[in-house]
Parts: C-alpha cells; structure tokens; sequence
C-alpha cells in the first residue's frame, strides 16, 4: 500500500511539472469593447422589406418557371 502512495504521489508531481498551474483568469471588462457607430449604421443594418426580393432566390424563379 506505501508503494501505491509513492506512485501517486511521483504521478502528481510528474503532472505538476508537465502542465504546470491554469492561467490566470480574464476579467470580463477586458474581454468586452466598446465602440463608438457612427450615424449611418443603423439604417444600414436595418431590414428593408421592399430590397429584400434581392436576396430571395427561388429555383422555379431561376429556371423561368
């Protein structure tokens, strides 16, 4: 039983020294960015329902059905 308490222990050590400790956790604050938009961005993200058929893509409609 010492034996098994020697080979743990020398296990334990031998992890220790090949992973060594966790790194040191982010702050959430630095993780985040704030960033100023500028006028104009939010109507371009917005959705326009009249150029929406821009993107619609239809097989029917490609093959002129």
């Amino acid at each position: 039983m010492n034996e098994e308490l020697t080979t743990d222990a020398a296990a334990a050590a031998l992890r220790s020294a090949r992973f060594g400790t966790l790194p040191d956790r982010i702050r959430y604050e630095d993780m985040t960015a704030v960033v100023e938009t500028g006028p104009d961005s939010a109507t371009k993200d917005a959705y326009d329902p009249a150029g929406s058929w821009k993107f619609y893509s239809c097989l029917a409609l490609d093959l002129g059905l």
